[in-house]
């Protein structure tokens, strides 16, 4: 299924259309979710007027292993009240066991069908019930660069696939790597690769090759994903060659610090592939960066043009896995454009409630990318984190080692159809 990603980008003010949020309610929310470091202070900036307004006290507990920590808290009879919601294959297992609540009759979905594309309320619904609500999106896939030192270099942003790989070329040939890669993230170590993966398979074969391939029914070992594999493989180059510090810094590097290299003097590198909240780790490590004066971005060019413009997309999500009153005040909230607007305007994310105007985005990077989204001929939800959890953390895994040794490619792809083989039968 094509998303038609529901981010408007109006011109106007959204008024003040402030949710009801029941008054002074008093009480705690525990919250669970993947988010730390300043990704985390902007959710509790977005969270302080709803704490302000309700008294409500929200509690933070954050994990990379989400899915993990989650179904072990739900087993044991104890889960938070509220969790970024988890995989969905995850998600889908606790609603056959009714661990998860329905968010229909708490949210109002009149309202929100207003206010949102049909969409991101579908990837929502499990067996016709809302099950998790969409927040914020991100769009995966922008090759980030300074704009000052390919000037300074007379580097030029490629349009198409060759041409990239010219230019990588040529950066490496006046002495520099090309890239600069990061791929740890401490129980998901392995996600930014995973990224480059599902986006050439997209961008390759297209839709169609796409969700057969992460609904488990097209095989690893398949020309078309060994494909996607081999042409990451000739970007990285041999042992990494293309990207600074090579192998083992790509499986070190924490993915939110793997792009400071480019505003260096000079610099490590010259691109990095990455998702639109990238931006907000650049300005955090480096204050004095300007959007669109020190980064921009270009989005990651078409492998096929058969599917020219096609984009992956991903979004954070909630679900109540225990209903109080408190909870379904918070869920209502998150929901509303003036929550979402609050990390909007402070960067890296992009809203999904159609009501946040253009005004809002902080710079021209934020507001292009937002119209990117729009735009994408073909949209698709990122295929890992709609994987079995068995098999996402399988496909994690597997670019650690690939980076480590491309030339065990075929027995690191016939381990994933062993994975898959299973993963999806539980």
């Amino acid at each position: 299924m094509a998303l038609a990603v529901g981010v408007a980008l109006t011109a106007t003010a959204c008024g003040n259309n402030t949710t009801t949020t029941g008054g002074k309610i008093g009480g705690t929310v525990h919250f669970l979710g993947v988010w730390g470091g300043s990704e985390l202070e902007s959710f509790q900036a977005v969270l302080q007027p709803f704490m302000d307004q309700t008294g409500v006290k929200v509690e933070f507990e954050t994990t990379r292993d989400l899915d993990a920590v989650l179904t072990t808290r739900v087993q044991a009879g104890n889960p938070p009240e509220i969790a970024s919601a988890p995989s969905p294959s995850t998600l889908t297992k606790f609603v056959q066991q009714n661990k998860v609540v329905a968010l229909d009759s708490t949210l109002d979905m009149g309202k929100l069908k207003s206010e949102y594309g049909q969409s991101w309320i579908d990837l929502g619904t499990v067996n016709g019930k809302m099950y998790e609500l969409y927040v914020w999106a991100s769009l995966k896939g922008l090759v980030f660069y300074n704009p000052k030192t390919f000037t300074a270099k007379g580097y030029q942003v490629p349009k198409t696939w060759d041409e990239m790989i010219t230019l990588q070329g040529k950066i490496k040939a006046d002495g520099t790597t090309p890239w600069c890669i990061g791929l740890e993230s401490g129980a998901a170590s392995g996600w930014p690769g995973s990224d480059w993966v599902k986006e050439i398979v997209l961008s390759q074969s297209g839709p169609k090759i796409y969700d057969s391939w992460w609904q488990g029914k097209q095989k690893w070992s398949s020309s078309e994903i060994k494909s996607a594999w081999t042409t990451w493989g000739n970007v990285l180059g041999s042992g990494g060659s293309n990207v600074y510090g090579g192998k083992n810094f790509m499986v070190s590097t924490n993915f939110g610090d793997a792009g400071n290299g480019m505003f260096d003097s000079p610099p490590k590198c010259y691109l990095h592939n990455q998702g639109s909240f990238i931006t907000d780790f650049f300005v955090k490590a480096k204050p004095s960066l300007k959007a669109g004066d020190d980064f921009n971005f270009f989005p990651l060019p078409d492998g096929n043009s058969r599917y020219a413009n096609a984009r992956v997309v991903a979004g954070d999500t909630f679900s109540i896995f225990k209903s109080t009153p408190q909870s379904q005040a918070m869920i209502k909230y998150l929901g509303t454009s003036e929550a979402q607007a609050i990390w909007v305007k402070r960067g890296g994310k992009t809203a999904i409630n159609n009501k946040v105007p253009v005004s809002d985005y902080p710079d021209p990077i934020a507001q292009n990318v937002a119209k990117a989204v729009i735009a994408a001929k073909i949209a698709k939800y990122d295929a890992g984190d709609l994987m079995p959890t068995d098999m996402k953390n399988a496909y994690w895994s597997a670019v650690l080692s690939f980076v480590q040794d491309q030339t065990k490619l075929d027995s690191i792809l016939a381990g994933l159809d062993k994975v898959q083989a299973t993963a999806y039968t539980g």
